[in-house]
């Protein structure tokens, strides 16, 4: 592959979506750097990555810190110009509304919503002297309507969105392209496939429909669609789902 001289960073590079966005960049160029809770759980990315013959970097960041995102992004333009920042802290927690608590409510608005500020604030402060990048902030269905349980991260979501489009009409004439990805399906990831035994029983699992989630690699597909569009031509929102998704 052909190095480019730019960064991507990943805020919130889990095992699944995160780790998916991360691959794809560094596939294609880019030095990647990955922050997330627990850095060192990014050592089998990391890895990957690296036998595939591209070059990243993995850190330990809570990105609900103000210090943390600023040293983590700071640190990756350094390395070379900060050209892509993507948002993907998630905080998906379904709760009754008598039982969510104040702290529940509270911290997930700090991962899903205000580390997103944080990041995409920071991400700007160093893409506009150059004139140029991309912040990308992954939403899901709740960033477009509340459900049962889901007073906390709809919230969350909503917030975010508002966020995302704010950013957007700021910085998309300072030719920096600010896009939100609304997520419109369950992810195949271990924890999905957990609440889907846990509400329908191991039959469900075993004989789960192909086409019901969506593969994390798909979600990366996007985040690179939506880079390399033309700046005359730059989408903001983009709903994506399965083709046999219900909606």
């Amino acid at each position: 592959m052909q190095r480019r001289q730019a960064t991507a960073a990943v805020v919130g590079a889990g095992d699944f979506i995160g780790g998916a966005i991360a691959k794809k960049f560094a596939a294609e160029g880019f030095t990647v750097f990955a922050g997330r809770r627990n850095g060192e759980k990014l050592a089998p990315l990391l890895q990957e990555i690296e036998a595939a013959g591209g070059h990243a970097f993995g850190r330990s960041l809570d990105a609900r810190q103000e210090a943390d995102i600023t040293a983590f992004l700071q640190e990756a333009d350094r390395e070379a110009p900060l050209e892509v920042c993507i948002f993907n802290i998630g905080a998906n927690v379904n709760f009754p509304l008598l039982d969510t608590t104040e702290r529940v409510f509270r911290k997930v608005w700090e991962m899903a919503c205000y580390s997103g500020f944080l990041a995409g604030r920071e991400a700007a402060r160093l893409m506009l002297p150059r004139g140029h990048g991309a912040i990308f902030f992954t939403g899901a269905t709740a960033s477009l309507r509340g459900g049962s349980g889901f007073a906390a991260f709809s919230a969350a979501k909503f917030g975010l969105r508002a966020v995302a489009q704010s950013a957007a009409r700021e910085l998309g004439p300072r030719n920096i392209h600010v896009a939100h990805l609304v997520i419109d399906s369950g992810v195949d990831t271990a924890w999905v496939r957990e609440r889907i035994k846990a509400r329908e029983g191991d039959d469900a699992l075993a004989n789960l429909d192909p086409n019901r989630l969506m593969r994390p690699e798909a979600v990366a597909e996007s985040y690179w669609q939506l880079y390399r569009q033309p700046r005359d031509a730059w989408t903001f929102e983009q709903e994506i789902r399965p083709f046999g998704e219900k909606w």
